[in-house]
């Protein structure tokens, strides 16, 4: 997080730097948009937030790129962040690829946008300063902090005494300030997402404004 927070805060004050600059950070989420929504709440620089859970529409009067275009000519500059698996929707007419693993090989995103959002500009006459951000897996890359290390010990504890007292195909989780133990077979196979009705992406359309740009 602190890596996502410090790519916000860099394209912000690039983006504020130039008369109609544009700051886009490419951030990790393939299939859900915690860290992205997270990390805007955390730095709040961010204009848009684009995530994997809300389909992206580019063109139009509620399109993204007139939505980018309205915020340019309020404020002179804006702040991009979009999660790795976002807008996937706009590559359906493309064959999936997959992995060795199986997984689904997703388009970029990030350059994709970079395309999109210079070529709007370029036809409209608008001079844009747009500089890309994509730290990639050096967020994850980093070494735990003292909180998370901390936060680990006691998972790693509450793990050798399940283990000790005969418990197995299990994970140890943290709800309601307890840890508890959790069957396997009840979190395999499925994927967390967020709620585009839920509290934490509310949350990240009243930090950011977003929806105000979005205007017919």
């Amino acid at each position: 997080m602190d890596v996502a927070t410090l790519a916000i805060k860099g394209a912000h004050n690039e983006a504020e730097a130039y008369p109609y600059g544009i700051g886009l950070i490419k951030l990790m989420g393939r299939h859900s948009g915690f860290l992205a929504a997270t990390a805007a709440l955390a730095q709040q620089d961010a204009n848009f937030v684009l995530i994997p859970e809300v389909d992206i529409f580019l063109y139009g009067k509620n399109g993204f790129l007139q939505a980018l275009e309205n915020r340019l000519l309020h404020r002179q500059h804006a702040v991009v962040i979009v999660a790795e698996g976002a807008g996937q929707n706009l590559f359906e007419d493309q064959e999936k690829q997959y992995d060795p693993s199986g997984n689904v090989v997703l388009m970029d995103i990030g350059l994709f946008l970079k395309d999109k959002i210079s070529q709007w500009f370029k036809a409209k006459d608008i001079p844009i300063s747009l500089k890309y951000i994509d730290p990639s897996y050096i967020i994850r890359s980093l070494p735990a902090n003292a909180n998370d290390s901390v936060f680990c010990g006691f998972l790693g504890r509450e793990a050798v005494h399940a283990g000790m007292a005969g418990k197995t195909k299990l994970l140890v989780s943290f709800w309601n300030n307890h840890y508890v133990h959790v069957p396997m077979d009840a979190s395999a196979g499925k994927r967390k997402h967020l709620d585009p009705n839920g509290r934490l992406w509310q949350s990240v359309l009243e930090a950011t404004g977003q929806d105000a740009y979005f205007t017919e």
